[in-house]
């Protein structure tokens, strides 16, 4: 591997021999002297090259001059010099004086985009776009993030498991699935681990994790909506209610959001000017029949013909929670089974409604979660009051007719966390290579 210093690394590494990689940002080609700057996945710091003159100053043979006015923007190279700390240089306080570049791949002199290219312009030239630090950061954030619910997890003894995406049958609705050819018949692709993850409390696992794609054969032109995203899942035994599986989601997002502020907090509100906020708990909890009575004394009314909550409903519950108690997250509870799949479990004494969930975070759901139903004569009436054949659900039902404990979990799609922790326009900008409709490359 080539021995190279880290940008970042600059400014508490001694003058002197240095040698850094990474592409060219900018270059300034003066008559005197020349600056590139030069950035690396850690930082951009500035190269300057004062050009070769005869004693009659006459430009004399400068090679390195003759390489830097043929840089090209995105040109990947090595350079060699000496570090000097001067306060007076803006980018870091360092420059390094060129002894020599080394060109490892020339790019295109022009560019396909621009700042003010279209999105879709920029996701199709993603590896470009993400060359922005403001839009790499995301991914950095995203990596934090995601080590910290995985510490989370993992110092709580949950198991880390990871489930096929090519079914036999539907885990949710059929009218959201991907059919694939499959040898000599069909596949599909996985909604959800739902299934599968539940499997493992049968196995006896206890507590398990998973963090993987899914795929939703939705048609949604929104900027929430993507057909491949990211799930973030988790189900757990012993619980008692959908209380438990809100007690575990809400600590697992302060950890989550205290990682992130702690470490990326100040480049955050200096590049977005968002200040993260590490949520307390518990999390405002509201039952969804209270949700739209509230809902409507602010003056909407939801005008869906089902028992859902529709996504003007969110908003506003949302904006009733930052209003009543200042917080970015809101449950909403007790959905009606009529609207929830066969598996959730009923209330007691009320079959009208489950023990679920939906959390909210500034306006929009980011997961469904629940208590499971682990009894298997109530699952197949269930599932019979569904419209669904419980023979072509025996490979699930056979979980439950061995003994499961009771248990519940949730799904959380994790592009959409950050897209709203960090007050993004669009889940593209949240998600390393969207997928939507439209959408199959890069």
């Amino acid at each position: 591997m080539t021995e190279r210093t880290l940008i970042k690394d600059l400014a508490a590494a001694s003058d002197g021999p240095i040698s850094v990689s990474g592409w060219v940002e900018t270059v300034r080609d003066q008559k005197k002297v020349q600056f590139v700057v030069l950035r690396d996945e850690s930082g951009a710091v500035q190269l300057v090259h004062p050009r070769n003159f005869n004693e009659d100053k006459t430009p004399a043979d400068d090679p390195i001059a003759d390489i830097i006015s043929g840089l090209a923007q995105g040109t990947f190279l090595t350079a060699t010099g000496e570090l000097k700390h001067d306060e007076r240089v803006k980018l870091g306080g360092v420059e390094i004086k060129v002894d020599a570049l080394t060109i490892a791949a020339e790019a295109i002199p022009e560019t396909p985009i621009a700042e003010d290219s279209s999105g879709d312009k920029r996701m199709d030239w993603r590896f470009l776009d993400l060359r922005v630090p403001k839009n790499a950061l995301v991914f950095k954030i995203q990596t934090t993030f995601l080590h910290a619910l995985r510490t989370y997890w993992v110092e709580r003894d949950f198991i880390e498991i990871h489930t096929p995406k090519l079914m036999a049958s539907a885990s949710e609705s059929k009218a959201e699935l991907f059919e694939v050819d499959y040898f000599e018949g069909k596949a599909y692709l996985a909604q959800s681990p739902q299934f599968f993850k539940q499997m493992a409390q049968p196995a006896g696992f206890g507590k398990i994790f998973e963090v993987g794609p899914a795929f939703r054969a939705d048609p949604s032109f929104t900027s929430r909506h993507a057909t491949e995203f990211t799930s973030v899942d988790t189900e757990f035994s012993w619980i008692e209610s959908h209380e438990d599986v809100m007690k575990l989601h809400e600590e697992l997002l302060v950890a989550g959001f205290q990682a992130v502020k702690d470490k990326h907090g100040d480049e955050i509100k200096a590049l977005w000017d968002v200040e993260i906020t590490v949520p307390t708990v518990p999390f405002p909890r509201v039952p969804l029949a209270e949700a739209k009575r509230i809902v409507a004394e602010r003056g909407y009314e939801v005008p869906r013909a089902d028992d859902d909550m529709d996504p003007e409903g969110e908003r506003q519950i949302a904006a009733w929670a930052q209003d009543t108690y200042g917080h970015e997250f809101v449950f909403l509870t007790d959905y009606a089974s009529s609207i929830r799949p066969f598996y959730h479990m009923r209330h007691e004494g009320d079959s009208s409604v489950t023990n679920s969930y939906d959390l909210i975070f500034n306006g929009v759901e980011i997961s469904t979660g629940a208590q499971r139903e682990h009894r298997i004569d109530v699952l197949v009436e269930q599932a019979k009051e569904k419209g669904l054949d419980p023979e072509e659900l025996d490979f699930y039902l056979d979980f439950f007719r061995y003994g499961v404990p009771p248990h519940g979990g949730f799904g959380m799609g994790l592009s959409r966390v950050l897209m709203l922790m960090l007050h993004l326009p669009n889940i593209r900008e949240a998600t390393y290579l969207f997928r939507g409709p439209t959408r199959l490359l890069p």
